[in-house]
């Protein structure tokens, strides 16, 4: 199959969807930086960053005009979600300076379930054969965010915008929950009050710990396991007491799972068992609360819904003009 990466292709000018909603969280961002300026670490170094942001939002447009092809089109709406890897941490930076709530989750997870499922799973099911398993499903997030991209950018250009802006504004929309509902997780919260505290079903409230504590302890499982060290290896790097309450991992993926099945059944039928090891995962690793990942199943689809409406309602109008005898896309 022939990409044409390189042929003029005639789209909207300005910017693009996934643009816009890019700007529109850093403006929100922007202005609740100013509201709680004083309690923040270094406000001018996050205001500068997302000035740069903008700057280079808006280069990439110019550049995109002299040169407008599959390709500066690719680079423009993967430069905006390569960007999430920037904005997660950047919600700890804001969360940290509100009280943590894992103490009411916790108790909440205990009160539902008459115990920790995030202990217990992994309690009962040490073996190397269920940890390599589950740890390989948690990797696989990023993985899996890329082959869907790359399959909607190479077989369905035509909805790549659509797709870019669905999986970057349900990221924007978890974002700002994590914010504004501080949870952190088992593998912060549990290690900040002792494995004493949890055997007994006392969750106390710890405050701003977390504002002067980002340590994470080596997770359970198998240790000697090639996938268990990946996974903490690259929460070592990336990980911070922060985005716990509705799990995105669970939300992006099942997101990305609704958008594999409208695409393609083989693509669909090939990501399912990382879905469902990822999901589990989400707890047996004590990333998250059963009732994160409950949360974020559930809100998916709600996403989902809402996000693709606002797609159609302000994009309604295809980026890209279909070549004579192209035959235009079925909605999704």
């Amino acid at each position: 199959m022939a990409l044409n990466l390189f042929t003029r292709v005639d789209s909207r000018k300005g910017l693009f969807a996934v643009e816009k909603v890019t700007l529109i969280y850093n403006l929100l961002t922007s202005v609740l930086i100013l509201f709680i300026f004083q309690r923040m670490d270094h406000p001018l170094v996050m205001l500068t960053e997302r000035a740069v942001i903008a700057g280079v939002t808006f280069l990439l447009m110019y550049l995109y005009r002299l040169a407008p092809c599959k390709m500066t089109a690719f680079i423009r709406m993967a430069v905006q979600m390569s960007l999430l890897s920037y904005w997660y941490p950047d919600t700890f930076e804001f969360n940290r300076v509100f009280p943590n709530l894992d103490h009411l989750f916790a108790s909440a997870e205990q009160w539902l379930f008459g115990c920790q499922p995030a202990v217990m799973f992994n309690y009962y099911l040490p073996q190397m054969w269920v940890s390599e398993p589950f740890n390989m499903g948690y990797f696989a997030y990023y993985p899996m965010i890329l082959i869907v991209a790359m399959y909607y950018f190479v077989f369905r250009f035509e909805l790549f915008e659509k797709l870019s802006f669905v999986l970057v504004t349900s990221f924007f929309v978890y974002y700002l929950i994590y914010i504004f509902v501080p949870v952190a997780g088992p593998q912060f919260y549990f290690p900040a009050i002792g494995a004493d505290n949890v055997a007994k079903g006392i969750f106390p409230s710890i405050g701003d710990y977390f504002n002067h504590h980002v340590e994470l302890l080596p997770g359970p499982g198998y240790e000697h396991g090639f996938f268990y060290n990946l996974v903490e290896a690259s929460q070592q790097v990336g990980e911070r007491p922060t985005a716990a309450f509705p799990s995105s991992h669970v939300g992006i993926s099942t997101i990305l799972m609704i958008m594999s099945w409208r695409a393609s059944k083989k693509l669909f039928g090939f990501l399912l068992p990382f879905y469902v090891l990822l999901c589990g995962a989400t707890v047996y690793i004590q990333a998250h609360y059963l009732i994160d990942s409950i949360a974020g199943f559930v809100s998916a689809f709600m996403l989902y819904i809402l996000v693709t409406k606002m797609f159609k309602k302000w994009f309604a109008v295809p980026m890209f003009k279909y070549q004579p005898g192209h035959i235009a896309p079925e909605p999704q």
